[in-house]
């Protein structure tokens, strides 16, 4: 499922997510940050109008964490990896191996990396 047609988690909500909510149990912190790249089942994705109205249980903390401003859109990293792979994509593929290759025919048959040996007397 794609980042832009994730809903919110919370019930008969058909608004998009924006923000991401998970659990620290052992430190009793509710986490709400930006939107989670991928869904998890143990987090909850959460709208605008979701998200605002969070709260926790009592004596639980909530940490809300600001969406980084240069995460936005594909980063020099990513547009660099993306080059590279096109790259590798164009480039020509080697040669195949014959696959009945007998230029030492003492040694045997050459069938791809491997070699077929034949008993000598």
């Amino acid at each position: 499922m794609s980042l832009a047609s994730r809903r919110c988690s919370r019930t008969a909500c058909g608004r998009a997510s924006v923000n991401t909510l998970t659990y620290v149990y052992a430190d009793q912190t509710a986490v709400l940050g930006p939107l989670a790249t991928y869904a998890e089942p143990h987090a909850y994705d959460l709208c605008d109008v979701h998200s605002e109205r969070l709260s926790a249980p009592r004596g639980w903390e909530v940490l809300r964490l600001a969406p980084d401003p240069r995460a936005q859109g594909p980063s020099t990293d990513d547009l660099l990896a993306l080059a590279d792979a096109v790259r590798e994509a164009a480039r020509p593929a080697p040669a195949p191996v014959p696959l009945h290759s007998t230029s030492d025919p003492s040694r045997g048959a050459k069938r791809g990396h491997l070699r077929v040996l034949t008993p000598t007397d």
